[in-house]
């Protein structure tokens, strides 16, 4: 299996010229892509259509260069919020058979997956959690991956939206929360992450005994499903990528982040992406000290977290 990616700058959520550029110049075969993590400039919130914005634009492009059904395989995941330093741009990976003469090593294999769409009432509950451990079973085995060898699993989810919170005793905003932590719980299921005892609904984004170390969870108005990619090393890559992962304690954690770097046997210097996914300390502290970011009524605690974890 051979894995490259693609980092690719854009000016606005519908700018695909630089994608159109690599395509062109045939510096990339689109019939290769099999997913697109892109990072674009809304809130990042319930109401950022950017993410959609994105997705369609990529859609439509993909589809008139691939065909329709071809570009409806690929895996589109958009994560909303550039606060900060951080900059839009798409990530769009590629997977095409070794070729003959190729030596495979330890490098970066990858899977994809989805799973079906979910009933309102189901999204951040068990069947989700559940729904989800089996898509990233099917991802792994897609990438040739044991559990144990996956280094970063991440999934776009949805949300239930107003009109269809009827009976369901809360908002939009916190279904957002209840999908994350379903579809992490559902990967922590999946890699083994979790102990023997049974979960129960109550623990869902409630629990923080429970987690996974590996799971990015994104949730978006722009789709009913899980979309879902599995990235780890393994002995039969034959491209020159590698992932390396680690766990940042709290927001200003740089040591994970050279722990990480570390990890890839590769110097600094050779970095493509490092993917981070964080929030405001629930306890409402950090180092020991008062943080204000979850009392905050003007701005989300997530978009202020996206900016410390980003300067970081």
């Amino acid at each position: 299996m051979h894995i490259d990616l693609h980092k690719i700058p854009q000016a606005s959520p519908d700018d695909i010229s630089g994608l159109d550029a690599l395509i062109q110049a045939g510096t990339l075969n689109p019939s290769h892509i099999i997913a697109v993590l892109g990072k674009t400039e809304g809130n990042g919130c319930v109401n950022d259509f950017t993410r959609g914005f994105a997705t369609q634009t990529l859609k439509n492009y993909l589809g008139q260069v691939l065909g329709p059904g071809a570009a409806k395989e690929i895996v589109y995941i958009m994560s909303g919020g550039t606060e900060g330093v951080l900059s839009p741009h798409l990530n769009v990976f590629t997977r095409q058979p070794s070729a003959p003469d190729a030596m495979p090593h330890w490098g970066l294999v990858m899977g994809v997956s989805r799973t079906r769409p979910f009933a309102p009432d189901e999204i951040g509950a068990l069947a989700m959690v559940k729904t989800v451990a089996e898509a990233v079973h099917v991802a792994l085995a897609e990438a040739g991956l044991q559990p144990e060898q996956a280094s970063f699993v991440q999934i776009k989810c949805p949300l239930v939206q107003a009109t269809q919170a009827e009976g369901l005793k809360r908002s939009s905003y916190q279904s957002m929360a209840d999908s994350r932590g379903a579809a992490a719980l559902g990967v922590a299921l999946a890699l083994g992450e979790l102990g023997p005892d049974p979960m129960t609904p109550d623990m869902i984004g409630r629990n923080f005994e429970i987690y996974s170390k590996t799971a990015s969870a994104s949730a978006g108005v722009e789709l009913q499903n899980c979309e879902i990619f599995v990235l780890g090393n393994a002995a039969h890559a034959t491209g020159n990528l590698v992932i390396g992962q680690a766990v940042m304690h709290h927001a200003l954690d740089l040591d994970a982040i050279h722990q990480a770097v570390a990890n890839t046997g590769q110097p600094a210097t050779q970095i493509v992406n490092i993917f981070a996914k964080a929030e405001a300390d629930p306890r409402g502290t950090i180092l020991g000290c008062r943080h204000t970011m979850l009392d905050d009524s003007d701005i989300s605690h997530t978009r202020m977290s996206r900016a410390v974890v980003g300067a970081v």
